[in-house]
């Protein structure tokens, strides 16, 4: 059955690690929690228990992480920030299907969140049949986590409007909620905390209050530091993902991987990666999950009308969609990049230069 299913949630995908790790604790485990901080850490940053090899699920700075983890120890909350595909929502996700074994509760903010879905809501039909009772109470997923000391997830809460985002002030300050229709306060539990994530290219948009921001303590996750680290997550996440998708191609070879890397790297930055020569950047946010998704877009391309080899045909095509989303502002970037960066890198790159420019013209 599970098979069929497109994406499993991290806690069954990864389930024989977690497993592997909470039976083989040694060290004190939080209250409400499966296992302790360090093995929280073990499964987020890779290592070894037994003879379980427990993969890296985010590879940077494993201070960031430490500190991520020590919060939710804590009665305070985490905020994760970082600019797009900086692997907030993947940290997020593998963090709460570590410490509660159910990443499934969550909010995605967005311009239309209310302040029903961070508290609770009724079922109307039960509520103008019967009144007000437990029984017609929609509980969100923060009143969820309250009650069973467990973790709730709130994505991209700067797209939630100011008074929603402020529904939650009260709820970290307490940790109770209130629902006076029944007359009933709800304590949380030991282990309760919130993880909201927020994306630096919304600031501004709905910017969070000083009273909100004081209710977390603040991670900010950055892009790769290098191009062999951008290259390691590019590398781990499109092998995950090919072996849950019928993509009938072969893995991207590093040569292919390094390329989009690269090109990804000096169009975000401006520059060439040995800083002689500036690089008009496109609009678009070409992030680490970008490059992700174009290669396994180049592969679904092979697999499905090539050889099952990727090409630079294929390259080219997954790169004309991820560069070029404004067609005006963006074509004219590629293009220069094209002529002034990839058409003098030589043989190596000659193919992909000539796919591109053919896609391009």
């Amino acid at each position: 059955m599970e098979q069929q299913i497109l994406r499993l949630p991290a806690e069954k995908l990864f389930e024989e690690e977690i497993n592997a790790l909470i039976k083989a604790e040694k060290d004190p485990i939080p209250q409400g929690w499966r296992m302790s901080p360090r093995s929280v850490k073990t499964y987020i940053c890779g290592g070894k228990v037994g003879k379980t090899v427990i993969t890296p699920k985010y590879i940077g700075h494993e201070r960031l992480v430490e500190i991520a983890i020590s919060t939710l120890v804590t009665d305070r909350a985490l905020l994760l920030i970082g600019e797009p595909g900086t692997a907030k929502s993947w940290l997020s996700e593998h963090l709460a299907a570590a410490i509660n074994g159910n990443s499934g509760q969550v909010i995605q903010g967005t311009a239309g969140t209310t302040e029903e879905q961070i508290r609770y809501s009724w079922n109307y039909a039960m509520l103008i049949a019967q009144g007000p009772s437990e029984a017609a109470m929609l509980k969100s997923p923060v009143f969820t986590a309250m009650e069973t000391g467990t973790i709730a997830r709130v994505e991209e809460i700067s797209r939630c409007a100011s008074e929603v985002q402020d529904t939650l002030i009260s709820l970290l300050s307490e940790k109770r909620l209130a629902v006076p229709e029944l007359s009933l306060e709800v304590p949380a539990k030991k282990g309760f905390s919130v993880i909201a994530t927020a994306n630096t290219r919304d600031k501004g948009v709905n910017e969070m209050s000083a009273a909100l921001k004081r209710r977390f303590n603040i991670v900010v996750l950055p892009a790769p530091e290098t191009l062999e680290e951008e290259m390691d997550i590019v590398r781990t996440r499109v092998g995950q993902l090919s072996e849950s998708l019928d993509l009938n191609a072969a893995l991207p070879k590093d040569a292919v991987i390094e390329k989009i890397c690269t090109i990804f790297r000096e169009l975000r930055s401006g520059e060439t990666l040995d800083k002689k020569q500036k690089v008009k950047a496109p609009g678009g946010v070409l992030s680490t999950a970008e490059a992700i998704s174009l290669l396994c877009n180049s592969m679904a391309l092979s697999g499905s009308f090539g050889n099952g080899e990727i090409s630079d045909e294929d390259i080219a095509a997954a790169l004309q969609g991820a560069v070029v989303k404004d067609d005006d502002k963006d074509s004219v970037a590629w293009k220069e990049y094209l002529e002034n960066i990839m058409k003098k890198r030589g043989l190596a790159w000659s193919g992909l230069y000539k796919a591109c420019k053919e896609l391009n013209s």
